[in-house]
């Protein structure tokens, strides 16, 4: 049995090892294009499930997989593709509340267990100065929402109310307890 994560995200990876027990790392190749009809809530669910079926070959691993989005204002933000684009996203969030929304898979055997964990943030004002400079600095390229809570983007958050680690793209404690639940043979010699 072997414990995978159908991510490429560092940030997952990091979080994933506080657990103690050993994965491998098997990133998804799928459309992860959002159904802009759906709430957000069910798509972030769906994403992650999707993942985790394109990396399960044999049915005794288990896989774990994630999917990242921000919400604000009813509009979904995902991954910027360009440095105008994560401008304008922070500038959306800019003095706003938003939450982020991060659906997680475990896949074991015949087993699919999904959830989607919620977390509430408020950004202060944002200056265009400081919305230039933290894009400048690539952090927003390759994170939802244009920001990383656990770089420069702490600076922005006023109030978070969750999961600190779901904002980071993995919900760990929700996960832990799930999987000691649905795997409890893999996860009594964790901590």
């Amino acid at each position: 049995m072997q414990l995978i994560l159908a991510s490429a995200s560092p940030r997952r990876r990091a979080l994933l090892s506080l657990f103690g027990i050993p994965f491998t790392v098997r990133a998804a190749d799928i459309d992860e294009t959002m159904d802009p009809e759906k709430p957000p809530f069910d798509e972030a669910a769906r994403v992650s499930r999707s993942k985790a079926l394109a990396v399960s070959r044999e049915k005794d691993n288990i896989v774990i997989a994630a999917d990242t989005i921000v919400v604000c204002q009813g509009k979904v933000l995902g991954k910027p593709h360009s440095e105008g684009e994560a401008a304008a996203m922070l500038r959306l969030l800019s003095g706003r509340d938003h939450q982020v929304m991060t659906g997680c898979t475990i896949l074991y055997g015949d087993r699919v267990e999904t959830f989607t964990e919620v977390t509430s943030l408020h950004f202060r004002s944002l200056s265009e100065k400081e919305i230039q400079k933290y894009v400048r600095s690539g952090e927003p390229m390759d994170k939802a929402g244009a920001y990383g809570i656990q770089g420069g983007a702490a600076l922005f958050c006023e109030k978070l109310e969750g999961d600190y680690y779901n904002v980071m793209g993995l919900p760990v404690c929700r996960l832990y307890e799930t999987l000691c639940r649905t795997v409890p043979e893999v996860m009594e010699d964790t901590l």
